[in-house]
């Protein structure tokens, strides 16, 4: 079966049950960045036609649009809605909009994809879902994000970011929040997958992931690389911090 994380805050959204409805696992996450992630390193962020306006006007779109692009390997904005309706409302200001939506595509390379309405959002959403899924024989996690660039300096804040943001699914901001939360490196990398995954943007399979890599014996050849899922079923071996 095909699955899709979906934030949160798209549980009051029609695309869900219509994913749903399509036979299209949603799993509900609270996302650090985007709406929907339907395949490894993909994630969307979806407008309808109002809040794209909203977004434009308070200056939120290029903020989101910067967080999204330093997060993720393959963003894609998702307009919902006829544009055609911004263009009779905010006659005096659409230009503004369609600026916005230019910068995204060609200043920022973000795909920008349009949709009529709930519905044809989620037939998007679900075939972009089967096309990578199928192709890379993964299910999606969230999520993958672009790494903090190594540091050339000894600046240890930069260095404290670049080695938490190397952990799988751990994206510039989580690594940031962890720090600040845990204060160090070892405070982190020794707390028990139930404290990490109280951290906003942090998943109890995140934790897990973290703590089989901080644990595992070091062995000299690999097998091959080994699946997330078949990876997290060995959590139980390990104690929570403080036993």
């Amino acid at each position: 079966m095909v699955k899709v994380y979906a934030d949160e805050r798209e549980k009051t959204s029609r695309v869900p049950k219509y994913l749903s409805a399509m036979g299209v696992s949603v799993i509900y996450k609270q996302l650090p960045v985007g709406d929907y992630i339907p395949a490894e390193g993909i994630v969307i962020e979806r407008k309808r036609i109002d809040d794209l306006a909203k977004s434009v006007f308070d200056g939120r779109l290029f903020d989101q649009l910067r967080r999204l692009k330093g997060a993720s390997e393959r963003v894609v904005l998702l307009i919902e809605g006829n544009l055609n309706y911004l263009r009779s409302r905010y006659a005096s200001r659409y230009k503004a909009i369609e600026a916005a939506l230019i910068t995204a595509s060609i200043v920022n390379s973000i795909p920008v994809i349009y949709t009529q309405d709930a519905r044809h959002t989620a037939e998007v959403i679900k075939y972009i879902a089967e096309k990578f899924q199928e192709n890379r024989q993964r299910i999606p996690t969230p999520s993958m994000y672009r790494k903090v660039v190594k540091p050339k300096t000894t600046d240890f804040r930069r260095w404290q970011l670049f080695v938490m943001s190397s952990f799988p699914g751990i994206g510039p901001t989580l690594a940031e929040r962890l720090l600040l939360k845990f204060g160090s490196l070892r405070s982190v990398l020794t707390s028990s997958p139930s404290e990490l995954s109280r951290v906003e943007g942090m998943t109890e399979e995140k934790a897990w992931l973290i703590a089989r890599i901080v644990n595992e014996n070091y062995v000299e050849t690999s097998s091959g690389n080994i699946s997330l899922t078949k990876f997290i079923k060995g959590k139980k071996n390990f104690p929570e911090s403080g036993t």
